[in-house]
């Protein structure tokens, strides 16, 4: 005879503490540890830590996520005083437009995270 086990109740899906994660961060990149056995001791994705440091990293650092998007048409009625930027056109594929008053480093981090 077979056992069937039926889970009743709310969705599975977990709120984790930001005390947790970086718990949980802390073991997975713990030398000689793998973050596989960590996700299993923790049933978590292992896809999830991963996630948690990217964005863990990305808070430190203090950068965000970059959006690109498409050029807007600029309106021809009354031309508008251009605003000081360096622009950079890349292989004719993308622009990136960065303000004079920017800091050094953080517009060469730009450029790199751009790989170019």
């Amino acid at each position: 005879m077979s056992h069937v086990t039926l889970l009743t109740g709310p969705e599975r899906r977990r709120r984790w503490s930001e005390e947790d994660q970086c718990r949980i961060l802390a073991a997975a990149f713990a030398p000689g540890s793998t973050v596989a056995a960590v996700a299993r001791q923790y049933d978590v994705a292992t896809s999830l830590i991963y996630k948690w440091r990217r964005t863990m990293r990305a808070r430190e650092t203090g950068f965000a996520e970059v959006v690109v998007v498409p050029d807007e048409p600029v309106a021809a009625s009354v031309p508008a005083a251009p605003p000081a930027v360096i622009e950079l056109e890349i292989a004719g594929k993308m622009r990136l437009r960065i303000p004079l008053n920017t800091p050094p480093t953080l517009a060469a981090a730009m450029v790199k995270a751009l790989g170019v």
